[in-house]
């Protein structure tokens, strides 16, 4: 295991800190199958006996970010370390949170874990790391397995957000999800909508932005995650528009992807362009909680697959006002993903975008004002020709476009 990060450094002077006053305390988690598998690992946790009243008296100035499951944030000088204490969890009534936590020892704490790959516990020594294994893990992950740990009926009922993750560890590790562990979410799959949107939605932007879209996309439709989680019908389709983009992808350009393959729009822009997505993208923003801006782009880019289309038709002041738009680039992409036969148009793009696509606008409102025009709807009609003109040097310079400006006022009066 890496001995070089900031953080490693921390999480092992806490744990160093914690046996010296007598406790047990371990890496846990992600962190040490990150590390077994060669990743290093973005985050440590420290799992240890020790009760958080405890913790906190060892380290003063920490502070709860999970009082209820007894985890404790402690900052160091190089990074922040949570820090649990071992225990059990039961009565998840709701599908989500535990109705009792009761504190336990390190085995207890592994077998309450979701899958055996992120059960493992490592006790850092000057030699090497000691793995601690309760539950299986390293055999799975040597075997590249996502298995859930003991009986995986109870292990997604406990919270329903599990059966997401499975896939998007299977779709980040390339690893296969194990025939019961698959078995068991296919019958529970319906009750996916109990979890918070926000937490869906989180786990599939991941899993969209990851290594490999294509395989979490495969993995959902094939376990029927696919539905409760979009909050519509279930579909099967090849995902040819997400195969044709290269990882790493933004988050708005993959949902788009995904939605056009799902809605059959994927054999041409023609047929993208001509979908209606209003009330999917409404229907997608609820059910994953989307951001604004994550909405704004996924809505942007899905428009301007049209202009894409009938690029030919347009215009050179209608062109570059494509190519400012701030979904362009995303547009772009997907386009060729969808069609890649547009990438002919890409020399035209280029020349454009050497032109300059968004120069400042020449003139404005106020010159309106100074020529005695009241303001109104011609303002813009008015400033959008001035500017269009600009962008098509028929105009390069202020006094030039303050005579086309009154020209035009005179013409429209």
């Amino acid at each position: 295991m890496s001995h070089a990060s900031p953080s490693r450094r921390a999480a092992v002077a806490i744990i160093e800190r914690l046996r010296g006053a007598g406790h047990t305390a371990y890496l846990a988690g992600g962190c040490v199958r990150d590390a077994l598998l060669g990743i290093e690992p973005k985050d440590y946790d420290v799992a240890t006996d020790a009760e958080p009243d405890a913790v906190r008296r060892l380290f003063p100035g920490s502070r709860y970010v999970g009082e209820a499951f007894g985890v404790v944030l402690v900052a160091q000088r190089s990074a922040s370390i949570e820090v649990a204490t071992f225990r059990l969890e039961w009565g998840y009534a709701d599908g989500r949170r535990p109705d009792k936590v009761e504190f336990t020892d390190a085995e207890h704490d592994a077998r309450r874990r979701d899958f055996t790959i992120n059960g493992l516990f490592a006790d850092p020594r000057d030699g090497g790391d000691e793995i601690i294994d309760y539950v299986g893990g390293r055999a799975d992950l040597e075997a590249r397995l996502i298995r859930a740990i003991g009986d995986p009926d109870q292990r997604f009922g406990e919270d329903y957000l599990r059966m997401l993750r499975a896939v998007r560890f299977a779709a980040r590790l390339g690893f296969e999800v194990e025939a019961k562990t698959a078995a068991a979410i296919r019958p529970l799959a319906k009750y996916l909508g109990q979890i918070s949107r926000e937490r869906i939605g989180q786990e599939v932007l991941a899993m969209l932005t990851g290594p490999d879209p294509v395989r979490a996309v495969r993995l959902m439709q094939a376990l029927k995650l696919d539905s409760p989680t979009l909050n519509e019908d279930p579909a099967e389709p090849e995902p040819a528009v997400l195969a044709r983009l290269t990882p790493p992808i933004d988050a708005p350009t993959a949902l788009a992807a995904w939605m056009l393959d799902r809605r059959g729009g994927s054999s041409s822009l023609t047929a993208a362009a001509g979908l209606s997505l209003d009330m999917v993208l409404r229907r997608w923003r609820r059910a994953l909680s989307l951001s604004n801006d994550v909405r704004d782009a996924l809505h942007g880019q899905l428009r301007l697959l049209g202009a894409i289309r009938d690029w030919d038709e347009l215009g050179v002041a209608q062109r570059k006002r494509t190519l400012a738009s701030p979904w362009w680039a995303g547009a772009w992409t997907l386009a060729r993903a969808v069609e890649p036969g547009v990438g002919r148009i890409g020399a035209d793009v280029a020349a454009l975008e050497a032109d300059g696509v968004a120069p400042p606008p020449l003139v404005n409102g106020d010159d309106l004002i100074a020529m005695g025009l009241e303001p109104g709807p011609r303002f813009k009609q008015l400033l959008d020709g001035a500017y269009d003109a600009q962008l098509e040097h028929v105009i390069d310079d202020r006094d030039a476009a303050l005579a086309w400006l009154r020209n035009a006022a005179e013409m429209t009066r």
